[in-house]
């Protein structure tokens, strides 16, 4: 494995050349932002979750063991698998454009739409659709809202933005200090080992820091998985893994990292607190349970990539006009999808639906109407070099 120097003067003509476009990452990108709209429909829906908005009825076992599985399966690897995107792009971007072009994207990208959505579209979501807001006229309470310094909490579901800004500058500074990074030939022992280290680091975590705990609206206890996926994107644009890594070794470790997870999950339902309503283990502390959870999620995170991987690079590496148009919205789906998403769930509010029934409807109204916003307002307007 040879060291290669990553300061900004080391950067060589070839490396300033933008790479080639790779459209499978694209579908992978936007597929994830989809699933974040299906996430939030089900925290409308489901016993389990936050959100704005909830409109919970009472449901059945079956029934909450299907949101429970379902929310637990992408918290698990959907952002981490953005993060890891992230990181590989982030590295690209720096050969590229050096410390002082690259900070200065990722503030104008990431920062302007974060801020964005803390000061405009956040507060009118809480005040005129969640109405988690006080009295007083909203004028008032936007006016308490600067002053008091709410906002600086309120990122809402741009905290990945708000992380991802954090994680580019530092990224920035380790590549501005000069240090050598080594291009790493991925190996299966090498999977086996950042599995375990993403869960260690994640119990760790959960150990210390108490499940209510929140840093710019995402729970310290997730940071570890979502730091480690981006410094594998970034080891992943040094090593061409997007590329370069075979299918067969994908599908071998990431298949069984699945199957491992599997009966582990199953042991948690059953021996956990699950089946009896307790879900208290779960949420961390120093215990058996919220040990094996931490390394589920970790097998869950790492297959599910490694299987992404193969998937959409094989079969998805193209887009038609319909792939593409939802390429170029992914960004502006993500930033404007919460009010869009209240609407809905307040208008199918009176339906007598099953809670499943009403989560799958919500999502698809959301994604149609977050997708038209985006197509025909924000991409209109001077909002569009953001997005």
């Amino acid at each position: 494995m040879a060291d290669i120097p990553i300061g900004a003067t080391t950067i060589t003509s070839a490396a300033t050349q933008a790479p080639p476009r790779l459209l499978f990452i694209d579908n992978i990108r936007w597929s994830m932002i989809i699933l974040v709209l299906s996430m939030h429909a089900a925290d409308t829906y489901s016993p389990f979750g936050n959100w704005y908005y909830v409109d919970r009825q009472a449901t059945g076992f079956g029934t909450a063991l299907f949101f429970g599985i379902y929310q637990s399966f992408l918290q698990a690897f959907f952002m981490a698998a953005l993060f890891f995107i992230a990181g590989y792009f982030a590295a690209a971007s720096f050969d590229r454009k050096g410390f002082s072009a690259f900070a200065r994207d990722r503030l104008f990208r990431l920062g302007v739409p974060t801020l964005v959505y803390m000061l405009v579209i956040g507060p009118l979501t809480q005040y005129f659709l969640s109405r988690t807001w006080g009295r007083g006229g909203f004028g008032h309470q936007w006016l308490t809202h600067l002053g008091d310094g709410e906002w600086l909490s309120e990122t809402g579901p741009m905290w990945f933005c708000a992380v991802l800004l954090l994680f580019s500058l530092l990224y920035g500074l380790i590549r501005l200090s000069g240090q050598q990074v080594q291009v790493v030939a991925l190996r299966g022992p090498m999977v086996v080992v950042f599995v375990l280290v993403m869960a260690a680091a994640t119990f760790a975590v959960r150990v210390v820091v108490p499940a209510g705990a929140s840093v710019l609206n995402v729970h310290p206890g997730d940071l570890p998985q979502y730091v480690l996926m981006f410094a594998a994107g970034a080891y992943g644009y040094r090593g061409d893994w997007m590329i370069g890594l075979a299918d067969r070794s994908c599908l071998r470790w990431g298949g069984l990292a699945l199957a491992i997870s599997a009966p582990l999950f199953a042991a948690l339902v059953l021996f956990g607190g699950g089946l009896n309503g307790d879900t208290a283990l779960y949420a961390g502390g120093f215990n058996l349970v919220s040990a094996g959870k931490c390394l589920w999620e970790a097998l869950v995170c790492v297959g599910m990539g490694l299987l992404m991987l193969t998937v959409y690079r094989r079969h998805c590496d193209t887009q038609g006009p319909v792939a593409k148009w939802l390429s170029d919205n992914a960004f502006g789906v993500y930033l404007i999808h919460p009010p869009i998403l209240i609407g809905f769930a307040l208008l199918l509010h009176t339906l007598p639906l099953f809670a499943l029934t009403k989560a799958l409807l919500l999502t698809l109204l959301a994604a149609i109407g977050s997708l038209a916003v985006s197509a025909l307002i924000l991409r209109q307007s001077p909002l569009r070099a953001i997005i």
